[in-house]
C-alpha cells in the first residue's frame, strides 16, 4: 500500500450527520460525479467534513472562495488540518488597482496604477511552486484564479535545478538568472533578486522567506546554503534546490523574438485598418506604443503591461483562453467551491467586466486587438477545467441545482457541539438607537461579541463613530477596508480588542467567528440583494456557534424575504432540537484555538533579539520604516505606533 500523501490531524471524529455527508460525497467522487452539493447549515462543520474527503481521495485540491477574508481563514483552518502538507493562498496581490482605460468622452487617458502586496506575491509564488513540485497541495483561492498567470509550461521548463559539485560558468549563470527575472541588486535584497560578493551568490526565491547561499569554487558550487532572507542565518544545507522564475509572465528569447515578429505583423495589419478610416491620430499613438513595447521585450524580456501580449508569448493564438492557475494542476484535481452561492455568480461575471475598457483602448489606438485576450477566463471555459465539483452552501444557488441531481445534494443540518439555529426577534425601528445599544452593553457584559449590519457603507461608518464616543471598542468592516486589515479587525474581535464590528454584506459569508452570541440586523425589511432570503439566512448562520447565540431584525413590516428566512430557521432548529433530545445532547459554544490569520499564511514572525549584526540591524530598520510610512498613508496610525517603537528598540541596537 502506497503512503498517504495527505494526513488528517484533528482531536476530532465526524459527528452528527458529518459521516453521512462525508460518505455519501466520497462515493458519488469515486463513481465520477462532475457535480455534487454539500447543503450545510452554518456551524455544521463544513470545513472539517471537506478535510476528511480531502483526507479520503488525496487528490490535489483547489478550495474556491468569494473574498481574500474567508480564503485567508480557510486557508489557517486547512493548515492546522494538514500540518505536514502544502496549504498555499492564492487571491490578487494587488492592494490598489487602477486600471488602464480610455474615457472617449472626456479624451482621458487613465494609466495603469497598482500597489503589490509582496507578502501576497509570495504566497502565490510558493502554491504554483508547490503545483510542480508536490502531490500533496491544497491551494484556497479567490476567484483571481481564472485571471492570466503565465505559461505554466514555460514557467516550469525555465527553473534553475542546482546540484552540489557541478560546474556552473559564472557568467552564463548569472545571466540565467537574469533571464528569469531575477534582479541584481547590492543593496535592498529582497524577494526576486540575487547578490554576488566574491565567489558567493545569494538568490532570493519569490516563493519563500528564506534565500540560497551559493559558494563557488572557480565554477564549481561547492555549497548550497539554505539561509534566513533577512538576516542570512543558516537554515539547513543543501544537496540541491531549484529557483523558479521570479515573476509567472516569462519566456525565452527565442519566443519573444517569435512573439515580436507577430506583433509587428499584426500591428502593421491594424495601423492600416486604422488609417484606412482616417483614425491617424489613434494609427500615431499605436505605432509609438507599441514599437516601445517591442524593444523593451528585445532587450529585458519583459514590460510593464506584458499581460496584453499573452496570446503572442504563450503561443496560444488570438481568442483563445489565458494560462491561469487551474492549468498549473494536475489532471485528476478535485474542487469544493465554498459559499458557492457567490463564487458561481462571481466566476460568471468576470469575463464581461472590463470588455468594454478594453475595447475602448483598442478603438483609440492605446492597444492593440490582442488586448482582448488578456482576460479572465470565460464561464464555459471555467467549467471544462473543473473535472469534479462539490459546491458548498448553506443556501445553494440556481446553478447548483441545476446540475446536481437530487440526491446528489447532501444536507449537514446537526451540528457536532449540539448548536441550535438562534432564536430570532423581530423590533421595530422606532428607537432603534437605544434598543440597539442597551442590546451591545448587555452583551459585551456577558464577555461576547455583536456583530451589526447596516446596508450603506455611510451608516456602517457612523454607527461605529457612535458606538465608540459611547465608550465601546468598535470598528467598522467594508469593501474599502484592505485585505489583511479586515483580517485583522476580525482576529481582534475575537481576542476582545473589540467588543463591536459593524457592517455591510462583507460580515455574510463564511466567518466563523464564536465568541458572538449577538447579530443586529438593521433595515432588515429593506428589498434588494442584501436583505433577500438567502442573505438573511446567511446572516442568521453568525449566530449559530455560540449557544446563546440570537438574531435580533429591526423592521416595521414583515417582508416575505424576512418570513421566509425565519421559517427556513426555526425547521432546522426543529431538527436539531429533536437530534439533541434522542442522544442527549447540551448544546455548547464552539471552542476554537484564535489564530491570527495576517501572520499565518507562511510569513515568519519576526524576533528581533536574535538580530545582532549591524548589516542585518540595518536591513531591518529600513524594511520597519517603510512600513511604518505606508501604515501611515493608509491612517493606520495604530500600526505605525508600534513600528516605530520597534524601530526605536532596534535603534538601541546600533
Amino acid at each position: 500500500m502506497s503512503k498517504k500523501l495527505f494526513n488528517l490531524v484533528s482531536d476530532y471524529k465526524p459527528t452528527g450527520d458529518q459521516p453521512a455527508a462525508i460518505k455519501a460525497l466520497t462515493k458519488g467522487l469515486n463513481n465520477g460525479l462532475r457535480h455534487q452539493t454539500l447543503l450545510g447549515a452554518t456551524g455544521t462543520g463544513k470545513t472539517f467534513t471537506m478535510a476528511n474527503i480531502i483526507n479520503d481521495q488525496q487528490r490535489p485540491t483547489l478550495i474556491l472562495a468569494h473574498n481574500k477574508t474567508l480564503a485567508a481563514q480557510l486557508c489557517a483552518e486547512f493548515q492546522q488540518f494538514f500540518p505536514d502538507n502544502a496549504v498555499s493562498y492564492f487571491v490578487s496581490y494587488y492592494d490598489y488597482y487602477q486600471p488602464e482605460a480610455y474615457v472617449a468622452r472626456t479624451d482621458t487617458y487613465i494609466e495603469k496604477e497598482a500597489t503589490i502586496n509582496e507578502e501576497i506575491t509570495k504566497f502565490r509564488h510558493a502554491a504554483t511552486v508547490n503545483l510542480l513540485t508536490r502531490k500533496d497541495v491544497i491551494i484556497i483561492s479567490s476567484v483571481s484564479c481564472i485571471y492570466g498567470l503565465g505559461d505554466v509550461e514555460t514557467y516550469e521548463k525555465l527553473a534553475l535545478h542546482i546540484k552540489r559539485g557541478t560546474s556552473y560558468p559564472r557568467t552564463e549563470f548569472i545571466r540565467s538568472l537574469v533571464d528569469i527575472q531575477f534582479q541584481r541588486v547590492k543593496t535592498d535584497f529582497e524577494r526576486g533578486t540575487f547578490e554576488v560578493l566574491g565567489d558567493i551568490i545569494t538568490i532570493f526565491p519569490p516563493n519563500s522567506d528564506t534565500a540560497f547561499q551559493l559558494e563557488f569554487w572557480g565554477d564549481e558550487l561547492e555549497t548550497i546554503t539554505e539561509v534566513d532572507g533577512f538576516t542570512g542565518s543558516t537554515v539547513a544545507i543543501l544537496e540541491e534546490c531549484t529557483i523558479f522564475p521570479a515573476k509567472h509572465q516569462v519566456t525565452t528569447a527565442e519566443v519573444v523574438e517569435q512573439a515580436t515578429h507577430g506583433i509587428e505583423k499584426d500591428l502593421d495589419i491594424r495601423l492600416q485598418e486604422l488609417r484606412g478610416i482616417g483614425n491617424n491620430l489613434a494609427a500615431h499613438r499605436l505605432q509609438q506604443r507599441t514599437k516601445y513595447d517591442i524593444e523593451m521585450l528585445r532587450e529585458m524580456g519583459y514590460v510593464n503591461g506584458i499581460e496584453n501580449y499573452t496570446s503572442y508569448l504563450n503561443k496560444s493564438g488570438a481568442g483563445h483562453p489565458p494560462a491561469t492557475l487551474l492549468d498549473y494542476f494536475p489532471k485528476d484535481f478535485m474542487c469544493f467551491v465554498d459559499e458557492s452561492h457567490i463564487s458561481i455568480p462571481q466566476i460568471g461575471g468576470m469575463f464581461n467586466g472590463n470588455l468594454s475598457r478594453k475595447q475602448s483602448l483598442i478603438e483609440h489606438g492605446f492597444r492593440l486587438p490582442s488586448a482582448m485576450d488578456n482576460r479572465p477566463l470565460k464561464f464555459p471555459e471555467f467549467e471544462q477545467r473543473i473535472k469534479q465539483a462539490i459546491y458548498v452552501s448553506a443556501t445553494p444557488g440556481k446553478y447548483e441545482y441545476e446540475h446536481t441531481d437530487k440526491e446528489n445534494v447532501v444536507e449537514q443540518i446537526i451540528r457536532p457541539t449540539g448548536l441550535l439555529d438562534p432564536h430570532i426577534e423581530v423590533r421595530t425601528t422606532e428607537d432603534q438607537v437605544d434598543d440597539i445599544m442597551e442590546e451591545v452593553t448587555a452583551t459585551i457584559k456577558k464577555g461576547d461579541r455583536v456583530l451589526v449590519t447596516t446596508v450603506t457603507k455611510k451608516s456602517a461608518e457612523d454607527l461605529s463613530e457612535y458606538f465608540l464616543e459611547q465608550g465601546l471598542k468598535s470598528k467598522y468592516l467594508h469593501s474599502e477596508i484592505e485585505t489583511l486589515e479586515r483580517i485583522q479587525i476580525l482576529t481582534e474581535l475575537r481576542q476582545g480588542k473589540i467588543d463591536v464590528v459593524v457592517g455591510i454584506n462583507l460580515l455574510r459569508e463564511g466567518l466563523d467567528l464564536p465568541e458572538v452570541s449577538r447579530i443586529l440586523i438593521l433595515d432588515a425589511d429593506k428589498q434588494g440583494f442584501l436583505r433577500s432570503r438567502d442573505a438573511l439566512l446567511q446572516i442568521i448562520g453568525r449566530a449559530a456557534r455560540n449557544s446563546e447565540g440570537g438574531v435580533i431584525m429591526y423592521a416595521d413590516k414583515i417582508t416575505p424575504a424576512m418570513e421566509a428566512a425565519i421559517s427556513e430557521t426555526n425547521r432546522r432548529r426543529a431538527i436539531q432540537e429533536a437530534y439533541n433530545a434522542k442522544h442527549g445532547i447540551t448544546p455548547t459554544t464552539i471552542k476554537k484555538a484564535i489564530v491570527d490569520i495576517s501572520k499565518d499564511l507562511g510569513g515568519k514572525t519576526r524576533d528581533f533579539k536574535k538580530v545582532s549584526k549591524k548589516e542585518d540591524v540595518r536591513k531591518m530598520m529600513k524594511e520597519l520604516d517603510a512600513e511604518m510610512n505606508l501604515s501611515v498613508e493608509n491612517l493606520d496610525f495604530e500600526r505605525a505606533a508600534l513600528l516605530r517603537d520597534q524601530l526605536m528598540e532596534l535603534g538601541k541596537k546600533l
